[in-house]
Formats: structure tokens, C-alpha cells, sequence
């Protein structure tokens, strides 16, 4: 879920005309911890301008990482600047593409939120609050991205159901 897109530790692109660049797993546990925090925050304060706020802001974070690119994810580019120079190279290195998905629907959980937020329903803003928060924190402390593991899925299901290639 971050920017951990570095020119001296990417692959080379993976078939000729797309540029697809690795990026460093530690970055994207890095922004999970940190998106964590963020939900947290907004989640024990639902209904104040705290926790607007901190909705506010991860909504941004996503939209970024989403939209722009993981190169635009706040979050990685603290990392890749301060945080990753003190470390040694990466032993692994991931495709953006599945963490990228994985932001768009970060994205799409704290817009539910948002709009829930501002229609009074707090019930519903905690739920999708809720739900966020467990998927980042299940990739902070685990390591486990679950938007990553739908963006498999749905690419294996896609795949299956495309016209078979003569």
C-alpha cells in the first residue's frame, strides 16, 4: 500500500512494451502500520472532527495510491525516503498491481464512510471504518494483503471466463 517504487532495485519490464516495476514489501507493511493507525484513530472517533479528519486524510492516501500510482502514496514515499536508505536491499521484491488494487478498494471503504458519515449513519461508517482498519491491520502484522488476494482472485476468474486465444 505505498510508494516503494525504486529505479535501483527494479526488475526489468516483464514482457516489451510494459514497464512494470517491483516494488519493496517492507514499504507496503510500513504504510499498512501507518494506515492502521490512521483507521484506528478515526474509528474511535467516529462522529468528531477528529475522526473526520482522519478519514479525510486516508481517503486521500488512497485515492492517491489508487489513482496516481503508488509512487503518489504518501505513506511509501516517507518510507522510501527516511525509512528505506537505513536498510539493507531487499531480498523480494512484488508486482504494484495487486497492492494498487488493494488501494482502490481502501479507497472505496472509507468513501462508503464518508458518505455515510455525512448522511448521519454511524452505524455504517463504523462497519466500513471497521473493515478497513482489519485489512490494513492484517497486512501490517501479518503481511497478509487481502485486496491483494481478491485482485488474484478476480484475475484467475477473468481469466477463466475471457474467449479462448486460437
Amino acid at each position: 500500500m505505498s510508494s516503494l517504487i525504486d529505479p535501483s532495485t527494479s526488475a526489468p519490464p516483464r514482457s516489451p512494451g510494459r514497464d512494470v516495476r517491483q516494488i519493496d514489501p517492507r514499504g507496503l507493511r510500513f504504510a499498512a502500520a501507518v494506515t492502521t493507525a490512521v483507521l484506528a484513530v478515526a474509528l474511535v472517533a467516529v462522529g468528531t472532527p477528529i475522526g473526520a479528519v482522519a478519514l479525510s486524510i486516508q481517503a486521500v492516501v488512497f485515492a492517491l495510491g489508487s489513482l496516481v500510482g503508488l509512487g503518489a502514496q504518501p505513506y511509501g514515499v516517507f518510507f522510501r525516503r527516511v525509512i528505506r536508505p537505513h536498510l539493507e536491499a531487499p531480498t523480494e521484491l512484488e508486482d504494484p498491481a495487486p497492492p494498487r488494487f488493494a488501494q482502490a478498494v481502501g479507497l472505496i471503504f472509507v468513501l462508503i464512510a464518508g458518505a455515510a458519515l455525512a448522511l448521519g449513519s454511524l452505524t455504517v461508517v463504523t462497519v466500513a471504518l471497521a473493515a478497513a482498519l482489519a485489512a490494513a491491520f492484517l497486512n501490517a502484522a501479518f503481511g497478509y494483503c487481502l485486496g491483494c488476494e481478491f485482485f488474484l482472485i478476480a484475475k484467475r476468474v477473468t481469466s477463466r471466463l475471457a474467449p479462448a486465444r486460437i
